[in-house]
């Protein structure tokens, strides 16, 4: 494929400040490890010492202790973890610290749309809690019943997260801005026993009805018994006789006081549904001893999360990331921010305004949000006092240099770095993760997790380095999903049947000869021109260079000479003249970056990407669209309407 460029040099080096106060450093002098190379190296060949190094480090309490920490018995696809212990990740969530200094200290700080500020401590938060475990169980609810989430990012979604899991249920978390159909299809998927949901929630200043979009769900989902629901704008909804009640009668009378349920530690935890390019969504199951562990072993080793610190990333309780959020602060003791609105409203500096208010020192966001806020220019992040910040996290799809650079010159004043961060919902967290002892590159990560063992392969699953290759995971690690639910063929399909014993992950990726790491996109996205393969990011890159461009996605739709031929959407700045002339511009940019051989067919200009509320643009669906296939499972987009533009354009100018 060609030897491999992108972002350019080293922007920032670690000082010693970083790496000396560093979680990973810690952990290190801990072991008696001299560098991070030999921390990875250990990590991978050493995996029962590793994984039970972490949970030290951690220090994560169990009822029973665990006979093995793994189990290969039954092949890699389906490793165990923990076997034989007894836990229940609440315990260490929050049970623990009840009665230690921690408890007196704010783990949560929420923001609504409309300004309302609340803050719970760990005692507050705990007591709310066992409240609702205590009304989840006089309602006839307990261990092993999957109990649904339908709610905007209030408090009490993270409260009803955690009480679920202490009594021993199982948590589907769902997107707050599914469909009727989108709900429906994994409620019934996992026989759900009740689900927690909201009259309405804010959005841009005005009310979204919630509840009615629950009620048509439920037409379809037999198994539920009961619904909670919170007024959260007090507007009127229909409440069903013996199966609905409000949040406030529900805790009527309920006991402060609560135990635990002492579940296994593989009992099931959570099933978060991903869509994938076709089918069904698939159900990913997570366990106690899992998902939450690599959280917090992510967040420690790789965003240098401290007790002292505070987290916002920009998600929603339907992405993995709101899960990840609440498990993974609260077994570091730190604390956590939710806000329930846009981040752009009633203004563009919102974001800011929040960093500045709450004194966020970690901020995770998506390279999508930043594009956009980038057109607005520095005046509304220079507005804001934003010096809290000791260092910023970015998740979701792969970054353009030039907003990359604009995040770290204007946020981050050239001299906090940008953790990059990249797994997915099956992975529990990441894969591939920058860090605060390696120097960074603009888009790049510092490379795998300490217990990650990725590589990138070509086509016959031989290691390669300087080009683009296929993102690999070479064995088995704490939090892996225990397989999707009711569907164990598929998981093998999925991550197992293209390598013997390797996680095939579905990214495209390469590795400099910095030792840097890239993700450049979904290797379902690859656009294969003439035999040459593209990665969909490398053309986006080149795109957004163009003063005139906001944003863009690349695509390859079928050609009967070159196999396929890239096409390329982009949202043009407000006030953008001459379209005719920024076309051909573009396309030259192109061809001087990427040569002739790999000049766009098209370039259409729209006035929205399709994206998910964590801005993800998702690339299949425009493709899907414009060609006039069906794009697979959308119940995740935000703004499906964008795709009726890229049909029309595709019944003008493909078909």
């Amino acid at each position: 494929m060609g030897e491999f460029e992108f972002g350019g040099g080293i922007v920032w080096r670690p000082t010693e400040e970083y790496i000396e106060k560093s979680r990973l450093k810690e952990f290190m002098d801990i072991h008696g490890i001299k560098t991070w190379d030999e921390l990875w190296e250990k990590s991978v060949k050493e995996t029962e010492w590793f994984w039970k190094a972490v949970l030290d480090f951690l220090k994560i309490e169990f009822y029973e202790p665990y006979e093995k920490i793994v189990d290969f018995s039954k092949g890699y696809p389906w490793t165990r973890w923990c076997v034989g212990g007894k836990m229940n990740i609440v315990h260490n969530c929050l049970d623990k610290w009840i009665g230690t200094p921690r408890e007196n200290k704010v783990a949560l700080i929420w923001e609504g749309e409309e300004g309302t500020v609340r803050k719970l401590t760990y005692r507050e938060l705990w007591r709310e809690v066992n409240r609702v475990a205590n009304g989840l169980k006089k309602l006839g609810l307990g261990k092993g019943d999957a109990i649904g989430l339908y709610m905007p990012m209030i408090p009490e979604i993270a409260v009803a997260l955690l009480a679920i899991v202490k009594i021993g249920g199982i948590v589907l978390p769902l997107f707050s801005g599914y469909g009727a159909k989108a709900i429906s299809t994994r409620l019934a998927d996992a026989d759900a026993k009740a689900l927690f949901t909201v009259d309405g929630a804010y959005r841009r200043g005005k009310i979204v009805p919630m509840k009615p979009t629950a009620d048509e769900a439920l037409k379809n989902v037999p198994t539920i018994e009961k619904v909670i629901v919170y007024r959260r704008t007090n507007i009127e909804v229909n409440m069903k006789d013996g199966r609905d009640i409000f949040w406030e009668d529900f805790l009527k009378d309920t006991s402060e006081e609560f135990e635990t349920e002492k579940t296994d530690a593989e009992d099931v935890l959570m099933i978060i549904y991903t869509s994938g390019t076709t089918g069904k969504p698939k159900g990913a199951v997570h366990i106690h001893c899992g998902f939450p562990i690599k959280a917090a072993q992510d967040m420690a080793h790789g965003l240098d999360l401290h007790e002292d610190d505070i987290l916002y990333w920009l998600t929603d309780m339907g992405w993995m990331m709101g899960p990840w959020e609440v498990f993974g602060t609260l077994l570091l003791g730190s604390t956590f921010v939710l806000y329930d609105g846009a981040p752009d409203y009633p203004d563009v500096d919102r974001l800011w305004s929040l960093v500045e208010k709450h004194r966020i020192t970690a901020l995770g966001v998506s390279p999508t949000l930043i594009r956009s806020l980038m057109k607005h220019g520095d005046g509304p992040v220079k507005k804001h006092d934003l010096s809290s910040l000791r260092l910023a996290g970015s998740t979701g799809e792969p970054w353009n240099p030039e907003p990359w650079m604009w995040f770290f010159k204007t946020v981050l004043e050239g001299r906090k770095p940008i953790i990059n961060y990249s797994g997915g919902t099956e992975v529990s967290g990441g894969i591939l993760m920058g860090n605060v002892m390696k120097p960074l590159k603009p888009a790049a990560f510092s490379g795998p997790l300490p217990g990650m063992y990725a590589d990138v392969v070509d086509e016959n699953g031989n290691s390669v380095r300087n080009q683009v290759g296929e993102l690999v995971v070479r064995k088995p690690w704490l939090g892996m999903t225990y397989g999707f639910w009711k569907d164990p063929d598929r998981y093998i399909r999925t991550y197992w049947s293209r390598f013997k014993d390797v996680w095939v992950h579905g990214d495209w990726a390469a590795v400099d000869e910095d030792g840097l790491w890239y993700i450049l996109g979904r290797s379902d996205d690859v656009i294969k021109v003439a035999g040459k393969r593209l990665g969909p990011a490398e053309v986006e890159s080149i795109v957004v260079e163009h003063p005139a461009v906001v944003e863009a996605a690349a695509v390859g739709v079928p050609d009967p000479v070159k196999g396929q031929v890239v096409v390329v959407f982009a949202v043009l700045k407000e006030g953008a003249e001459d379209r005719e002339k920024i076309k051909e511009e573009i396309k030259d940019l192109i061809v001087k970056e990427m040569g002739k051989a790999l000049a766009p067919k098209d370039v259409h200009f729209v006035s929205q990407l399709p994206q998910t509320r964590n801005a993800k643009v998702i690339r299949r669906a425009i493709r899907a669209a414009y060609i006039g296939e069906d794009p697979g499972d959308l119940s995740s987009l935000l703004n499906p309407e964008a795709l009726e533009e890229i049909k029309e354009l595709g019944r003008k100018y493909y078909r």
